[in-house]
């Protein structure tokens, strides 16, 4: 592959398996097309209120452009989720393989999917309620536009993923997911980063993971991931910290699960698996449930909306988890007015100071009031430094005010 070529970033064995034997099959950790349903509740999901959560939005009326592999349809979680009229092939024309056999290049309307992977970042952005499994979308109301720009053999290009992204706008995206990068971390041509900005001055979320090259604490920029003003996502694991193959870098937003990441494969049933792939539709998701609540919001007020939100244990950026990995019911709840982005990519001038992590975890009325006190005189003590970030300290401990009041 040349350097602009888009690879897929985490793409797993697939062994193909009868269509007729999807609807009585036990679910398998090796992943078959198709697969039994999971049977339970996806450790990424139990993290979230899912009731809190969708007492405030489900997602209803955003679009949500999946750029990839395609979307298989033939999911039952899948059916009614996806826009097949809107979908496209993007693909170039006469595949051919390595050995200069022909390649089957899928529908026109790009709901064909023989990798998985787009199917798979679908399926936790939007995957309807089933009977029989735990897993579902993010936001299950919310409707995907399939873009199928890439497949097993790396067809997709710059150029290609660049008609995509503006396929997306004119196809009315709310919410452009990007589960892929271009190859050797190069900056493409400049024509990309132009479609990203298209999509950002018509108020669209743009959502890319920022890549499985992070082994023995890589450090490099990835793109689209790096634009300025899209979210780039790292992978983070059940103890909140950076999965050891998550992309580092200070271009990295904020961190999500993205490690044994069930989802939906083509003709029925879910698999696991790893990568910031994973990542980024569980942020994405949380974009599309933003979007619905409020209309009126721009692409930076929500990205800023679920960076403040996210869990932090630091009092700042890192290279690693970004603002810190995402918090979907506090990104929903915690919304009194739109908020300025802390992400110097986002070209908003002074970070502010971000607000402390929220723990769940058990204590006392005494630990919690004085754990309460302790992020008062830090939020104070960060003031008085000069940091910035005045409005949100103050709306932050207004809240304090009224749980603490509240739990007496």
């Amino acid at each position: 592959m040349t350097a602009a070529t888009a690879a897929l970033l985490a793409t797993a064995p697939v062994l193909l398996a009868p269509p007729a034997v999807a609807a009585g099959i036990p679910y398998s950790e090796q992943c078959t097309f198709p697969n039994g349903k999971y049977p339970g509740r996806p450790w990424a999901l139990q993290r979230v209120l899912l009731d809190e959560l969708w007492s405030q939005s489900r997602g209803r009326n955003v679009r949500v452009a999946v750029i990839d592999t395609g979307v298989d349809v033939t999911n039952p979680q899948l059916t009614d989720a996806v826009d097949a009229k809107s979908g496209r092939n993007l693909l170039p024309k006469n595949l051919k393989d390595d050995n200069g056999n022909p390649i089957e290049r899928g529908k026109e309307n790009g709901t064909t999917d023989t990798v998985g992977h787009g199917t798979k970042v679908a399926g936790i952005i939007a995957a309807r309620p089933a009977d029989g499994t735990g897993f579902v979308g993010l936001a299950p109301d919310a409707t995907i536009i399939p873009i199928q720009q890439n497949d097993a053999e790396g067809h997709g290009t710059a150029d290609t993923l660049t008609q995509a992204i503006r396929y997306a706008i004119r196809a009315g995206a709310g919410v452009i997911n990007i589960s892929q990068d271009t190859s050797n971390a190069v900056k493409p041509s400049a024509d990309l980063e132009l479609a990203i900005n298209e999509a950002l001055a018509e108020k669209i979320v743009v959502v890319a993971s920022a890549g499985n090259d992070g082994l023995g604490g890589n450090v490099k920029k990835t793109y689209p991931a790096s634009y300025k003003g899209v979210l780039a996502v790292a992978a983070s694991d059940r103890n909140n910290e950076r999965a050891s193959f998550s992309q580092s870098g200070d271009f990295v937003g904020v961190a999500a699960p993205g490690v044994d990441m069930i989802s939906t494969v083509p003709k029925g049933g879910h698999c696991s698996d790893n990568g910031t792939s994973f990542s980024a539709p569980y942020v994405a998701g949380v974009a599309a449930l933003i979007k619905a609540k409020h209309p009126s919001w721009t692409a930076q007020q929500i990205v800023a909306q679920i960076e403040q939100t996210a869990e932090r244990t630091t009092g700042g950026h890192d290279i690693y988890v970004g603002w810190g990995v995402v918090d979907p019911v506090r990104a929903l709840t915690e919304d009194d007015e739109p908020l300025e982005s802390p992400n110097p990519q986002a070209g908003l001038g002074k970070p502010e100071a971000p607000t402390p992590a929220k723990f769940q975890i058990g204590e006392t009325a005494a630990e919690r009031n004085a754990r309460l006190a302790t992020y008062v005189a830090v939020g104070a003590a960060v003031l008085v430094a000069g940091l910035g970030g005045t409005a949100v300290a103050i709306r932050d401990a207004r809240r304090r005010a009224r749980r603490v009041v509240g739990a007496e």
